[in-house]
């Protein structure tokens, strides 16, 4: 078992405004049944905005607009995003019917396959929220904690019929995601005319408390040597432990984070770090008590010091340690082995341990629409109308038919194509290996494009590595229009975190099975900049890379970059 040097020093103060606004929400009530009926404005108060994320949206305005709006004297172009839990990422064909009809009744005709595995959609008038909501609850679908200061959907590999062991995983995933649900009943009362609870002050959040966790809060299940999850980013990390073909356990990874504020370097992208093993039965509980730790002891006066890996860091990993044993009364054994080597998706056709079929499309950055030359949602959608499988979201923005039967494989086959639907294997190795997070024109953070720029800077990048000779080489590749970290561009062989538009910090050298953050390479860098740092390099990398070497490993080996040991030095040259 490690051991964390403490070397962030954030001091706790008075509580921030968010805090405040929970402590008067009354579990997550406020004001929201009466706000979301004014109809004088398309928007809502900010301390409203703040509640709403507990219930799986926040509002945004069309940024593409902003500008002309205000000439024009007209409130921003408001709008709602709102996100669906899927644990695992899994959904029947009935419920993706339901979210591709609700994406065009009330949305913008298309849906986000989310980094977390998750539906998001974006464009609903405040009108419509709780129609949209009540239509997707008639499907089995909800909304509870998909944001906020909550834990969030639990990611998991969106395969479990690859072996017994990832159908247990995803058992565990469902489980934790349900058993780490708020106890409000403030959901059900404002979106589905639930019955009103007389005294809420009987009510209890036996988990949360009444102020909830300082900050989001995040978990995920990797099956080696598989990290699709990237398991290391996460607050809380699980790795299965396979022993005589069957799950054992899980290896606690813990502190996890990719978020951090451009020009304060007490914030960072952090690493999970291992602090033990445990019998898979132990699974929930650990969970619950690593939250609480949280809850008890995260920053609550400053919101960007308020992840767990700054709790973590700012006291010790041994401190934390300690204090899990004694909550648990007993201690987890030592970390068992395991070894990752990558944290891609396996595309198009793959048979099952169950003899039936999956099949996984590349869907660029996750976005699912029909354009002029592609029709992918209305693709979707036929398939979905004869598919008796499963639909999976994958941790890489894609899309996984699961449980496809021979008979049905011929007809999904058919669809594919009379639409033409893009062969995975046509698309270059770069481009399946990247991702990119919405950014412009919805997101309220983002300082550059992410999303609708970087297939076009991929298709340059692709010219590079064949003037260097280097053919389909894979090469992790992200991009986020803001710090935030939504994309996990901080351990992606090449990553670029949005600072301005056009511009982006440039970093390299991340781990391949995401193990390793990256550094900073170039600061506040535009396309030719970024194609003139790049060329070189990569024309290195074809002449003196070892055999079977990584792109981010040849950098560090090549003194390019330094190697990120600890989010604690991410900003250290």
């Amino acid at each position: 078992m490690t051991s964390t040097t403490k070397s962030v020093h954030i001091k706790d103060g008075p509580p921030s405004d968010v805090e405040e606004i929970k402590i008067e929400s009354d579990y997550l009530r406020g004001n929201l049944i009466n706000t979301m009926k004014d109809s004088l404005s398309a928007g809502i108060p900010d301390d409203d905005n703040r509640l709403m994320k507990f219930h799986g949206s926040y509002l945004q305005d069309d940024r593409d607009l902003r500008n002309e709006r205000q000439r024009q004297k007209l409130e921003p172009a408001y709008q709602f995003m709102i996100r669906v839990r899927t644990p695992a990422g899994f959904a029947t064909p009935k419920q993706w019917l339901v979210m591709d009809e609700l994406a065009h009744k009330y949305g913008n005709g298309t849906l986000k396959l989310t980094t977390r595995q998750a539906f998001q959609m974006h464009g609903i008038l405040k009108w419509n929220m709780k129609k949209n909501i009540q239509e997707m609850n008639d499907a089995l679908l909800d909304s509870i904690a998909a944001c906020g200061d909550v834990n969030r959907n639990v990611m998991c590999s969106p395969n479990p019929n690859e072996s017994p062991v990832h159908a247990e995983v995803y058992e565990w995933s469902k489980k934790l995601s349900e058993d780490l649900l708020p106890q409000t009943n403030a959901y059900h009362e404002i979106w589905l005319d639930g019955e009103k609870v007389v005294d809420s002050t009987e009510e209890t959040e036996p988990i949360y408390g009444a102020t909830y966790l300082p900050r989001k809060f995040k978990i995920g299940i990797a099956v080696p040597p598989m990290n699709d999850v990237d398991v290391f980013s996460q607050d809380i990390g699980l790795i299965a432990i396979v022993e005589d073909g069957k799950l054992a356990g899980f290896n606690v990874a813990v502190g996890g984070g990719m978020g951090m504020a451009h020009g304060d370097e007490q914030t960072y992208p952090q690493l999970g770090r291992l602090i033990g093993y445990i019998p898979a039965e132990q699974t929930v509980e650990v969970a619950k008590q690593l939250m609480m730790i949280q809850r008890d002891y995260g920053n609550r006066s400053v919101r960007k010091y308020a992840r767990f890996k700054y709790t973590i860091d700012s006291r010790g990993l041994d401190w934390l340690t300690g204090e899990l044993h004694s909550r648990l009364g007993w201690e987890l054994e030592e970390v068992r082995p395991y070894h990752f080597d990558h944290n891609g998706d396996r595309y198009g056709w793959v048979k099952a341990v169950n003899n039936r079929w999956n099949y996984t499309f590349f869907v660029e950055n996750g976005r699912v629409r029909d354009t002029d030359s592609y029709k992918l949602m209305t693709a979707l959608r036929k398939i979905a109308e004869i598919h008796t499988g499963d639909f999976r979201l994958s941790p890489n923005q894609n899309l996984v038919l699961g449980d496809v039967t021979s008979a049905n494989k011929k007809e999904i086959e058919a669809i594919i194509e009379t639409y033409q639907l893009e062969n995975p294997a046509e698309q270059s190795a770069l481009r399946r290996s990247s991702m990119a997070c919405v950014s412009l024109p919805t997101c309220g953070l983002a300082m550059a494009e992410a999303e609708r720029y970087l297939p076009s800077l991929i298709t340059k990048f692709e010219g590079l590595l064949d003037e260097a000779g280097l053919g389909d080489q894979e090469i992790i590749t992200r991009m986020t229009g803001c710090p935030n970290g939504c994309a996990r561009s901080a351990l992606a062989e090449i990553g670029f975190i949005g600072k301005g538009p056009g511009k982006y910090n440039m970093y390299l050298g991340g781990g391949f099975a995401g193990e390793r953050l990256s550094k900073i390479y170039r600061e506040n860098v535009g396309e030719k900049e970024i194609l003139d740092e790049l060329r070189p390099i990569l024309n290195r990398y074809a002449k003196e890379r070892e055999q079977g070497e990584h792109f981010g490993d040849f950098v560090i080996r090549a003194g390019i970059v330094a190697a990120t040991t600890d989010g604690t030095n991410f900003h250290k040259v």
